[in-house]
């Protein structure tokens, strides 16, 4: 299971950091994502981390504002959101890759949290 945190208001170019908590025994040696969706639109993949944390990926219009990265000692993921505009609203989910690379496509992750709400205002 993926439980997602730290959503919540806050104003542009603010900052907000994300955690997802995983447990099960294959955390350490799959790579983690996470994914937004903007009310409207389609579910969007945002940045994703290898299962050492030795390759990150993200997408174009969060490079340089956001970071991923992992704790595998404690079983968690996190995305620190830097420089937040009101165009990164929406819903972000962590979610638990099929392989231990890093990869932009949701089809290849098996398991998703709940989401967490993020709303930035103008």
């Amino acid at each position: 299971q993926l439980q997602a945190s730290g959503g919540g208001l806050v104003q542009a170019g603010g900052s907000l950091r994300l955690s997802c908590a995983a447990s099960g025994r294959t955390f350490s040696v799959r790579a983690m994502a996470w994914f937004r969706q903007a009310p409207g639109k389609e579910r969007e993949f945002v940045a994703a981390i290898s299962w050492s944390g030795g390759s990150t990926s993200a997408a174009d219009s969060v490079k340089g504002r956001f970071t991923i990265s992992r704790d595998n000692a404690k079983n968690t993921v996190s995305l620190q959101m830097n420089s937040l505009k009101p165009e990164d609203t929406g819903v972000y989910y962590c979610a638990q890759g099929r392989t231990a690379m890093p990869d932009p496509y949701d089809y290849e992750y098996e398991q998703w949290g709940q989401g967490t709400l993020v709303t930035v205002s103008s």
